[in-house]
């Protein structure tokens, strides 16, 4: 083990060349907190056998802070240092309280059997400094305090930085320097000259003070004001608007602060509401129809309209209800129609739709039956309807004879119109084959009879208003033969 005396030590280190590690290390430290300074980059070999360490003062002076023998350590600074170093246990000089006046170089100094080796040390204090952030309308200031070196503060609008253009941004900067702690006090003030598109903008202000970590304030937005430009009246109902329904009429007014107050013009009379933008017609008519305003209570002039509409739907069926008519008659039709826009007409009879309405110039029998009309404006729609009863006598139409399949009967058909519904009677007994369905006023007999000599028979349809009677010859076909002298010309008739 090699003890060296302090005396020693000083001759040791008159007589030795000093060898000076290559290169000049720098460490950054933060105002106000314990620096770590590294010896050697905290390599440490164990053949150490003091470890000195100094500090420039200046003009080529140096002053002593601590030295290691073995594991003993021992303040030596008497100045400023004397309470704030002491060493890690990898020979690193522990500096608390850092202070901008320690931005300066400091020296380890190793001493081994073999040889005397420094470690100069560069040392740069940076401060942290925190924002006042301040917005006065169109005037902003953001203040970095206590920083080193002075911080450069950026403004950001919507995190896009602002560059001063000598129009409607301007930004001016001061530094203000502490002159006990030499930290430094930077402001920075923006005046913008805000537009309406700004109202929902975010401004920020940021430094960069050590390396990366960069500093941002938090965001603020302008409160501008500006006049209304645009207002709009707004028709709030349900779709379509009939008679009957309410309907809110709604001003809608940019600017700000907004307007809350209105003038609504309600065709020749003005209502005035107060603290509100709406106001409600109930009950609607079709008078209620046409157009309708709304202005500003302090500028008429600022108005919007818009027009109001109320459907309506309207019919009148003549005739209407249960009709019974005669046979050959008229029957006009009348359909009255009263809306608010255009119409369309579908008619239908017996539920089976119509390509065209109905005329009866001549009522038929088959003109009988429910006739429906339905007419439609837009998505209103109305419908009306009518029963229509033909009456009158029966009329045979046809009275035919056909031969029966065993070719023995004659099977008669009656056919014949009328209404109510004919009675069918036949003046011989036969035997009843069919009888059709009663429908649109026709009905059709059917009977097979044996044919007889001299046999006519007479078929009879009858009703309230009369009876109609036809008859047709059912005798069996007659056969005469004729022979004349000439041969082979035998003639038949019958």
């Amino acid at each position: 083990m090699h003890l060296l005396s302090a005396g020693c030590l000083c001759a040791f280190l008159t007589a030795a060349l000093l060898r000076q590690a290559s290169g000049l290390e720098t460490v950054v430290g933060v105002y106000g907190e314990t620096l770590e300074i590294p010896c050697n980059n905290g390599a440490i070999t164990a053949d150490v056998l003091i470890t000195k360490w100094k500090y420039d003062k200046g003009d080529g002076l140096s002053g002593d802070l601590l030295v290691k023998k073995q594991q003993n350590v021992s303040v030596s600074a008497t100045d400023e240092y004397k309470h704030r170093v002491s060493m890690a246990a990898n020979s690193s000089l522990l500096l608390s309280a850092a202070r901008l006046s320690d931005q300066r170089t400091f020296t380890c100094m190793v001493v081994t059997d073999a040889d005397i080796t420094e470690f100069p040390v560069n040392v740069v204090i940076y401060s942290k400094c925190f924002f006042c952030f301040l917005f006065f309308f169109q005037l902003g200031e953001c203040v970095a305090h206590n920083a080193n070196p002075p911080a450069n503060i950026t403004w950001l609008k919507n995190n896009k930085i602002l560059v001063a253009d000598g129009k409607g941004i301007s930004i001016q900067a001061s530094v203000h320097v502490d002159p006990v702690t030499g930290l430094s006090n930077t402001s920075s003030i923006l005046e913008y000259s805000a537009e309406k598109e700004d109202t929902d903008a975010q401004f920020t202000c940021s430094t960069q003070p050590i390396s990366d970590a960069k500093l941002v304030s938090s965001p603020v937005s302008f409160t501008i004001t500006y006049s209304t430009e645009n207002i709009v009246l707004q028709v709030i109902t349900q779709d379509p608007l009939t008679e009957g329904d309410n309907v809110t009429l709604k001003c809608v007014a940019d600017g700000n602060p907004a307007p809350t107050s209105f003038n609504f013009h309600l065709k020749g009379e003005v209502v005035k509401v107060e603290n509100e933008n709406t106001y409600t017609i109930t009950n609607v008519s079709r008078d209620t129809s046409g157009e309708y305003k709304c202005s500003l209570i302090d500028n008429p002039a600022m108005e919007a309209s818009n027009d109001l509409t109320v459907n309506y739907l309207d019919i009148n069926l003549s005739p209407s209800g249960k009709i019974v008519k005669s046979a050959g008659e008229a029957l006009p039709l009348t359909l009255q129609i009263e809306s608010s826009g255009d119409s369309k007409v579908s008619w239908t009879k017996d539920n089976i739709k119509l390509d065209k309405e109905p005329q009866f110039t001549a009522l038929t029998y088959s003109d009988s039956g429910f006739y429906e009309c339905e007419v439609t404006v837009g998505a209103l729609s109305r419908k009306a309807s009518f029963e229509l009863g033909v009456e009158g006598a029966p009329v045979i139409k046809q009275l035919i004879k056909q031969r029966a399949e065993n070719g023995q009967h004659k099977v008669l058909i009656c056919e014949a119109e009328g209404s109510p519904k004919p009675a069918v009677s036949w003046n011989i007994n036969g035997t009843l084959l069919d009888e059709s369905p009663f429908i649109n006023g026709k009905i059709r007999h059917k009977i097979t009879v044996v044919p007889t000599a001299n046999l006519s028979v007479s078929c009879t349809v009858s009703n309230e208003f009369g009876k109609d009677t036809k008859v047709i010859d059912v005798s069996p076909r007659k056969y005469h033969v004729v022979i004349k002298p000439s041969p082979l010309s035998v003639f038949c008739f019958f």
